[in-house]
């Protein structure tokens, strides 16, 4: 019932924004943010109420869908998905309140977009049917490719949208061919009956694959993350943080929960093509970073090589490297969109993402460059903060699965002190360039829950490991190794 209830109130925030006349837009805006508000507040119940004691999925609803060809919508929450449902709900709200003075085109579409986005989106992450995981997995693609269609800042907008469609699009055709094959064979797409059938190894790997072409291109992976730089580049400040800090979550979450829980002789036997994809992506999009002169595209690249990082994580095949990914995943989903709204500050007043415009900041805008700074220091893995604990437990487990693998993934810690703390020097310090006010109230609110988990993930992150231990143990799939 409480898992329904978050579902509920998003659709009457749908058809409100509906009814509501685009001319009120204060209403609308203010009608958007106590929607999503309330929808984190009643999820935080969620946790509160949460079992950490058992790896059965919990708060489940099933609805009847199409019985005779066995197909239900069924929905659940386990340790794995429940902080990914709650990060959901906690960026939504932060979104709405950065975007509160946005303006360009019509808002109701804008707004009603995002509300749609997170409905699909937390459908997504609880969805315990494969084929309905499908369908809400692409569903997502069109509000993103609405909102970096119509709302992006540039020219190159409608091509940037495209790009973002078509690769995940395509990829994701061959997971569904994938989901039929499970049907026909196995009668049925609930993830609980599939999870306890033992596919045959030479189609295990098949499938495997299938759902590779699918999640690679969301993670992303080399090659195909080339549509991420561009998708942020022209997505407006909110599609920017909801690209970085939930829809890169679709891949890894995918990886975890299907390819690793149905697939595991597969996933052993693909485990070195993941790790020298991902070790090669982590390189090559760090230096890549080095070299941009845009914040957006900067900061994009970034996000490739954490997140390759996170895939190392998933598959050394033990509990601490799994729980470290995930953890990795959340941390990313802090200190990414916190990176990407302090970008989003600096455009509202200049309009420029150029390096090269700004310096100085910190004698103009102080508060500004202490959260900068302190998301910085998050991005390189500073003690204290949620990234040491996620990279420091994941080194460790990628260094008894592959030393090689995590000697390279390891240059990550020295690449990233050189693009974030050369971007905070050029910004921060030098000649002043431009004047501007500092954060505004709204801005501060915008980021202190961000700064808030990010430290408290960092300090105490034994509340975030202890739910999804129990789910994570039974996942895991070493014993297969012997």
């Amino acid at each position: 019932m409480l898992l329904n209830s978050l579902f509920f109130i998003l659709i009457l925030g749908i058809l409100g924004l509906i009814i509501i006349p685009s001319s009120s837009k204060l209403i609308l805006r203010q009608y958007s943010l106590f929607t999503t508000t309330l929808v984190f507040i009643l999820s935080l119940f969620l946790w509160l109420g949460f079992d950490q004691s058992t790896p059965k999925f919990q708060f489940i609803t099933d609805s009847l869908w199409l019985p005779l060809a066995n197909i239900n919508l069924i929905l659940g929450v386990d340790g794995i998905s429940l902080f990914f449902v709650l990060l959901t709900t906690l960026i939504f709200p932060l979104c709405l309140l950065a975007s509160w003075t946005f303006n360009k085109g019509d808002l109701k579409t804008y707004l009603i977009s995002f509300l749609s986005m997170e409905l699909v989106l937390l459908l997504v992450f609880t969805s315990l049917d494969l084929l309905f995981f499908y369908i809400f997995f692409e569903a997502v693609l069109i509000p993103m490719f609405l909102v970096i269609g119509i709302y992006g800042s540039r020219q190159r907008k409608i091509r940037a949208a495209y790009m973002f469609f078509l690769y995940t699009l395509l990829g994701s055709l061959f997971m569904l061919v994938g989901v039929v094959y499970i049907y026909l064979s196995v009668g049925s797409t609930s993830y609980e009956a599939l999870s306890v059938i033992k596919f045959s190894s030479y189609n295990q790997k098949w499938l495997w694959l299938a759902f590779f072409a699918s999640f690679a291109a969301k993670v992303p992976m080399l090659p195909v993350h080339i549509w991420l730089p561009e998708a942020h580049v022209e997505a407006p400040t909110a599609g920017s943080v909801i690209l970085a800090g939930i829809l890169l979550k679709l891949g890894s979450y995918g990886f975890l929960r299907f390819s690793l829980g149905l697939f595991p002789e597969a996933s052993i036997y693909f485990t070195p093509f993941i790790f020298s994809l991902s070790v090669l992506g982590v390189v090559y999009t760090s230096l890549t970073a080095i070299r941009q002169t845009d914040l957006k595209r900067l900061i994009a690249y970034t996000s490739v090589a954490h997140m390759n990082l996170v895939m190392i994580g998933l598959f050394t095949g033990t509990v601490i490297g799994i729980e470290a990914a995930i953890l990795q995943s959340l941390s990313h989903g802090f200190v990414s969109s916190a990176l990407f709204l302090i970008i989003g500050v600096l455009y509202d007043r200049w309009h420029t993402r150029g390096v090269k415009y700004y310096g100085g900041l910190t004698h103009t805008m102080p508060i500004f460059i202490i959260i900068f700074l302190f998301f910085t220091m998050a991005n390189l893995g500073l003690p204290g903060t949620s990234s040491f604990v996620g990279e420091f437990l994941l080194f460790v487990s990628a260094f008894e699965a592959n030393t090689t693998s995590c000697f390279f993934a390891a240059t990550s810690m020295i690449l990233g002190g050189v693009y974030s703390l050369w971007l905070f020097n050029r910004i921060a310090y030098g000649n002043i360039k431009l004047i501007g006010s500092d954060l505004s109230y709204r801005e501060f609110v915008v980021f202190f829950p961000l700064v808030l988990g990010t430290l408290v993930m960092g300090i105490y992150p034994d509340i975030f490991f202890c739910p999804m231990h129990a789910s994570v143990s039974n996942l895991v799939w070493i014993d297969l190794w012997i």
